[in-house]
Order: structure tokens, then C-alpha cells, then sequence
């Protein structure tokens, strides 16, 4: 039986996972079928019940997260801005075509009027606010600790060893798409990094949520729905 700690560190990033499955299971039944949107593009109401429900839950749970004012801001900054560069340079700089085909398109409501503003502000709240959040409590918050120690909570926050960092890093790329995979374990040995430098949660929720927001401004202005 799990412990209100370790439920309130991997609980919402389960749910998180849980909502992507959902997303998958309901576009599989309407491929390929003439059907309304919200059943042929469930991602555009799954998204925000996601948002939603993994928000209170960590709301819920948040006295269990050391989440502290940010330190060393400078390195934390600078990891977020590397990060964004690498998830950018096949595109940028490598000419590699973009990921449009599965991507999540805010014009499918059209390029104007409230369906397509409250869609691109949900989606920013998501990827700026709830996904850094999520994902930083369960990845560096839990997992990097609970592989070096029994209770994790007695392991500080940012306590280095190869099995977590392996462990980590590896299970930070898997769950990215696989043409994502190496800037996705890039992305993860740096995330790791701000937590030894840091020792501090809320800085790597800091830089995953820069990184993200940056990545978010880059996409409305390319238009590369692929990488949302």
C-alpha cells in the first residue's frame, strides 16, 4: 500500500498518463470514421479535463512538495534556454522536416474568436503551468530519490547516484515519442543536472516550465504543431 507521500508524488503524473491513454483509445475508435469532433479529435476536451484534474490534484497534495523560492536562477535559466535549443535544432539548423502530421492544431476552431483563444490558453496553462509541475514532482521529486533510499522522503532533494540518473533519464525519454528520443534524453540528463546543482524542486519545475513556455511561443510563430 502506497503512502500519502508517495501517492501525492506519482498520483498526478499516473492521471497525466492516464488522460494521454484515453486521448489514444478514443481517436483509435473514430479513425478512419465520418464522426463529430469531439470524437474523431478527443484531444481538444481531454486536454483540458486533463489540465484540470492533475491541477487539483496537485493543489491537493501540494503541502508535500519542498516547493521553496528557486535557486541559482542564472544556471537554471541557462539549462531551460539549452534545452528549448535542442528540442528546435533538427528544424533550425539541420533542415529536418517538420512534425505536423499528430500535432495539436489551436486553428482547428479557427485562427480567431473565443473557441481559438480559450483553446491556446488552455493549451499554454497546460504545457507552461500543469505539465512542469507534474512531471518535475514525479521525475525528480520521486523518482530520482526513490531509486537511492527507502523512505524517499529522507533522501534531500538533488542526492546524486548513477542508478537514479540512469533510471531517470531513461524513463524521461521513453515517454516522449520516439523522434523526440535523443533530445528527450538530453532534455532529462539536463532536468537531472538542475537538481544537483539546485537541490531545489522548484527550480527544475522553473526550468522545465521556461523551457516549455519558450517552446510554446516558438511553435504559434512557426506554426510546427508536431511539437506540442
Amino acid at each position: 500500500m502506497f503512502s500519502s507521500e508517495e501517492k501525492a508524488f506519482f498520483a498526478p503524473f499516473a492521471a497525466f498518463l492516464a488522460f494521454l491513454a484515453l486521448t489514444q483509445f478514443i481517436g483509435g475508435l473514430s479513425s478512419g470514421l465520418r464522426v463529430a469532433w469531439w470524437w474523431s479529435e478527443p484531444r481538444f476536451w481531454v486536454f483540458p479535463l486533463q489540465t484540470l484534474v492533475c491541477g487539483v490534484m496537485v493543489a491537493r497534495w501540494w503541502r508535500f512538495y519542498d516547493l521553496r523560492p528557486p535557486a541559482r536562477l542564472g544556471l537554471t535559466l541557462l539549462i531551460a534556454v539549452i534545452v528549448l535549443l535542442l528540442w528546435i535544432a533538427p528544424q533550425v539548423w539541420f533542415g529536418a522536416a517538420p512534425r505536423v502530421k499528430d500535432g495539436f492544431d489551436p486553428t482547428f476552431f479557427g485562427t480567431s474568436g473565443p473557441a481559438y483563444w480559450t483553446t491556446v490558453i488552455l493549451r499554454f496553462i497546460r504545457l507552461v503551468i500543469v505539465v512542469p509541475l507534474v512531471e518535475e514532482i514525479f521525475w525528480r521529486g520521486f523518482l530520482l530519490r526513490f531509486f537511492i533510499s527507502q523512505p524517499f522522503t529522507d533522501v534531500p532533494i538533488g542526492t546524486f547516484s548513477w542508478r537514479s540518473f540512469a533510471i531517470v533519464t531513461v524513463g524521461f525519454c521513453l515517454i516522449h515519442q520516439p523522434s523526440d528520443w535523443p533530445a528527450a534524453t538530453a532534455c532529462g540528463m539536463l532536468y537531472n543536472l538542475v537538481a544537483y546543482r539546485t537541490r531545489s524542486l522548484s527550480s527544475c519545475v522553473l526550468a522545465h516550465a521556461v523551457t516549455n513556455l519558450l517552446l510554446g511561443l516558438w511553435i504559434m510563430r512557426t506554426g510546427q504543431w508536431g511539437f506540442w
